[in-house]
């Protein structure tokens, strides 16, 4: 974008909420389009052809930079895989292998909390101190997450028999706290364009064998047609390239404080994308959960010392 016209954007707040409310937007949608296709497309395929789309648009881009930076990209290249595995690997393929044992709902709710799991990481691996308003907090939104993998029954947990998908996405979330922790731990000095494109290209690569394997001995891949190109180019461009770009902007305008008030919206839109599109109904469980782990977010996200996370790409 040319100077002057960055300005303008710089000068237009208005802007920056307005990308804030898509922001979590895309992401809701994520979970709704993944849930609704993933009988089309199976989850390792869907992870696959998204970052290889995403990296066809954004790779004439970024691809300058990661040659202007290679010499701290070769230097940082262990830290910069780690990264990647955890984010652009791990977190997207868990939550498409997430999509087909659970709801869109139960999706969106459970990825609502990556703020908690980054606290208690950071608490556990960085030793931030946390306080004990905090330490309530983290409290409070376990307890919700268990409420909405138990359905609210307390014999799913205790009987073991909560929804694959559910524990897959908690393992989702968790995948995503370490890339944070460890994002702060290891930095790389890294423009943000050429470290999104990085982290893309090397996540693609990490999951190149899985998909394979999937491809020639289980799935055996997916038909191209409008039905499944769609929902990739959707997965690629909106909850991946815009929705980073709309985030960092609004971060760099608001500040990241108010920015992440902005991530709570992420399960009220899936709830009602996933009740217009897959016919998926809220139940008591999803409401009181869903109170218990906002409730713990404001507890543990706006008091004491920060996170530091900065969300990358989804």
């Amino acid at each position: 974008m040319p100077t002057e016209n960055a300005g303008i954007v710089s000068r237009m707040p208005g802007l920056a909420y307005i990308g804030l409310v898509l922001t979590p937007l895309f992401w809701a949608g994520n979970a709704v389009v993944a849930r609704g296709t993933v009988d089309s497309i199976p989850p390792l395929s869907m992870s696959f052809w998204r970052w290889i789309i995403a990296l066809a648009i954004l790779l004439p881009f970024g691809l300058p930079g990661i040659w202007r930076h290679r010499q701290v990209i070769r230097q940082r290249f262990g830290s910069m895989l780690a990264l990647a595995t955890f984010s652009v690997a791990a977190f997207n393929s868990l939550l498409y292998f997430a999509a087909t044992t659970t709801t869109a709902t139960n999706i969106a709710l459970i990825n609502a909390t990556i703020p908690i799991f980054v606290a208690l990481l950071a608490w556990i691996l960085l030793g931030d101190r946390t306080r004990p308003i905090q330490a309530v907090g983290i409290g409070l939104a376990i307890i919700g997450i268990a409420t909405v993998v138990a359905r609210g029954d307390l014999s799913v947990l205790t009987g073991l028999q909560a929804q694959p998908g559910d524990l897959i996405m908690v393992a989702a979330v968790f995948s995503w706290g370490l890339f944070s922790v460890l994002l702060r731990r290891q930095a790389v000095p890294l423009p943000a364009l050429t470290f999104l494109t990085t982290q893309i290209l090397l996540g693609t690569l990490v999951i190149l064998p899985f998909y394979l394997t999937d491809l020639v001995l289980f799935s055996g891949g997916f038909d191209l047609s409008q039905d499944t190109a769609l929902p990739l180019l959707y997965f690629a461009i909106f909850p991946g390239i815009l929705a980073y770009g709309f985030w960092n902007h609004g971060v760099h305008q608001i500040g990241p404080a108010r920015a992440a008030i902005f991530m709570y919206l992420t399960p009220v839109f899936a709830s009602v994308l996933a009740g217009v599109f897959l016919e998926e109904s809220l139940g008591v469980f999803h409401i009181i959960g869903g109170l218990l782990i906002l409730a713990g977010l404001l507890l543990a996200t706006q008091t004491g010392k920060r996170a530091g996370y900065r969300i990358k790409d989804r």
